[in-house]
This record gives C-alpha cells, sequence and structure tokens, in this order.
C-alpha cells in the first residue's frame, strides 16, 4: 500500500494540477477527530454501474486510496429507460461490500439519473470530490489496430483531462498478469502491481 500513497502524493504535488477540494494535500482539507487523533478526511468518488471493470476500480479505490474516516462516495448514473429500484439495489449492494470489507471508511451510494459526463462534474464540484477514479475496459484489439476508441475510454479519457479534481482510470490487467494500469492526466498506462 506505500506504492501506491507515494503514487498519489507524487501526482498530487504535480505543479500543473490545481485542485478547488479542500479535502485533498497535507496541511489542508476536512479535518477531524478519530480515537483522539487529528487526521485529514477526502471523498473519494467511483462511478460505478454493472460491469465487472467499474466493480475492480470500486476495489482499487477502497484498497489503495481511502484511509480511515474517509468517505467514499459510489455514483451510478441511471439512464431514463433504467430501472431505478434495480438501480438503488446495485449502488446499495455495492456500497454494503465496500462497508464490510473497510468499516472505518464511510460509504454512501448516489443513483442519479442524468446524462453520464454533467452528471459526473456536477456530483464531483457539488460534493467536493478530491479524487475521482473511472474503470477503464480492456479495449478491443481489432479496434486499436484500426485507432478506434470506444464511447467508454473517450467518457473516461474527457474526465481526466478535463476535471479539477484528481481522476484515476484503472484497468485490472488481463488474466495471468497481476496488477492494475493506471491512468491520469501526468501518466498513461502507469503499470501498478497489487
Amino acid at each position: 500500500m506505500g506504492r501506491s500513497d507515494s503514487f498519489l502524493r507524487q501526482l498530487s504535488s504535480k505543479e500543473g494540477w490545481k485542485s478547488a477540494s479542500k479535502r485533498w494535500g497535507w496541511g489542508k482539507g476536512m479535518e477531524g477527530m478519530y480515537g483522539g487523533e487529528m487526521i485529514m478526511k477526502k471523498r473519494v468518488m467511483v462511478v460505478v454501474d454493472q460491469s465487472s471493470h467499474s466493480k475492480h476500480a470500486m476495489m482499487w479505490a477502497l484498497t489503495h486510496v481511502t484511509n480511515k474516516s474517509d468517505i467514499l462516495t459510489l455514483l451510478h448514473i441511471v439512464s431514463s429507460s433504467s430501472d431505478t429500484a434495480s438501480s438503488s439495489y446495485l449502488v446499495s449492494s455495492l456500497a454494503s461490500l465496500c462497508k464490510a470489507c473497510k468499516p472505518e471508511v464511510e460509504v454512501e451510494a448516489l443513483a442519479i439519473q442524468g446524462p453520464k459526463m454533467d452528471t459526473v462534474m456536477s456530483q464531483v464540484k457539488k460534493l467536493e470530490v478530491s479524487v475521482l477514479v473511472l474503470g477503464h475496459k480492456h479495449s478491443s484489439p481489432f479496434l486499436n489496430c484500426l485507432f478506434v476508441r470506444s464511447s467508454a475510454d473517450e467518457f473516461v479519457e474527457k474526465c481526466i483531462n478535463s476535471l479539477e479534481c484528481l481522476t484515476i482510470g484503472v484497468k485490472k490487467q488481463s488474466s495471468g498478469v497481476s496488477g492494475y494500469l493506471i491512468s491520469t492526466r501526468w501518466h498513461k498506462n502507469f503499470w501498478l502491481l497489487a
């Protein structure tokens, strides 16, 4: 876990990154008492859906980004044709899983209807998100040969390049290879063994 902490500290200290959030960084942020010690809180948001790559990103964020008393927000964006009851069940079950895995982290679940990019942008700003984690899926080798990007890849890239908070795209390595590929504004497909 120390390696990923230093990776995030390295990313947050880059000169070009200016965060509007008051929850990220050393010496500023939301402060609270936990067991008699002063701690810094940050809000980590993960965009979740029923795909395996979003669940991998959620678990990666839970184990590599969140610390004691941080807030993990699971955001599920509901399309107008989706069943809101099943969306609420999805995010509440994922929130229960996170709480069971790491009880010292506060977990909240949101299911919001709206356009994906606009919803993410508004929630990041409204909740003062410190770190946004998005699941990347493996691109088709055929599409890669044609230099065609999927809409999911374009969404992740747009979030990484346009949001003020630290935004991380997480892609679990293919079977047989351990670790994750991490993409940020400064690093593309950075291999992180974890």
